[in-house]
């Protein structure tokens, strides 16, 4: 645990080699940091770091939803840079986690080396439909309050965007719901009105002055996040979209050995963009 701007982060971090590179791991809503443990294993160049976001895991669930704004969540995340002595680091957020990432490089652009987005957005641009994704937000936070984890899970794994995981092996699936459950329901409510897409400033328009490395990784089955993609890839000025076959929303999860593949060649292909 780390004690950061007044609330208990868990952190996890593997140390390979002292001069090793750096890369941070953020997770998606309802996730937490053992969500990446299937892909660690194919970074063994790198020094790796897995945060709890606030309200998430082993992190603390403070009742003040204003303390998870995004303008926030950033602070606690250069802090634990800054006490762990990491000038500059690469990082990997997936959804929730990405739009986490993206806003720490567009903040902090010096700390962020290589920047690696999966399945990820730089917010809502239209107001109005910022204002109905808002209150959207309100009402999940709402009910995960007013009925408990148990049943928000039930619905949450059966949404859509989580359909290609019925793919995968029942015990892998079990492992994924076991994970949710653990999370506090006043953590991942005060999450959704803090850190929510309805909430969060849009960075569409600041995608074009980013000049660090971007890749942006999409399933094939997801092609809301696909053309999504599309479009931050146009904006960027470094960057390279990345389609996975085989794989929805968490391409991590679905397909980890190819996730590991892409990642690696990114972060040690220097010529990618060329």
């Amino acid at each position: 645990m780390m004690k950061i701007n007044g609330i208990n982060y868990h952190v996890a971090i593997q140390l390979r080699k002292q001069e090793a590179e750096t890369l941070v791991f953020l997770h998606g809503f309802t996730g937490s940091s053992s969500s990446w443990l299937e892909v660690l294993n194919y970074f063994p160049s790198y020094n790796l770091i897995c945060i709890d976001i606030i309200g998430h895991g082993k992190t603390e669930s403070p009742l003040d939803s204003s303390r998870y704004e995004m303008k926030e969540v950033i602070k606690d995340i250069i802090t634990i840079l800054d006490k762990l002595n990491l000038d500059q680091v690469n990082m990997i957020g997936y959804s929730m986690g990405g739009r986490l990432a993206l806003s720490v490089a567009a903040s902090y652009p010096n700390r962020i080396k290589r920047l690696i987005l999966e399945s990820s957005s730089p917010g809502l641009d239209d107001p109005v439909q910022r204002e109905n994704r808002k209150k959207a937000d309100l009402q999940l936070a709402a009910d995960i309050t007013n009925h408990g984890i148990v049943e928000f899970v039930n619905k949450w794994e059966n949404i859509p965007l989580f359909e290609s995981q019925r793919l995968l092996p029942a015990k892998k699936q079990e492992k994924i719901r076991q994970q949710r459950l653990k999370n506090s329901p006043t953590g991942l409510a005060n999450s959704l009105i803090g850190i929510g897409t309805g909430t969060q400033p849009s960075l569409w328009g600041e995608l074009s002055q980013l000049s660090i490395p971007v890749l942006l990784l999409c399933g094939e089955w997801d092609e809301k996040f696909c053309d999504i993609a599309i479009k931050m890839n146009n904006l960027l000025q470094i960057s390279v979209k990345k389609q996975i076959n085989f794989a929805g929303h968490a391409i991590h999860v679905e397909q980890p050995q190819f996730f590991g593949k892409i990642v690696n060649e990114f972060l040690i292909n220097n010529d990618i963009f060329e």
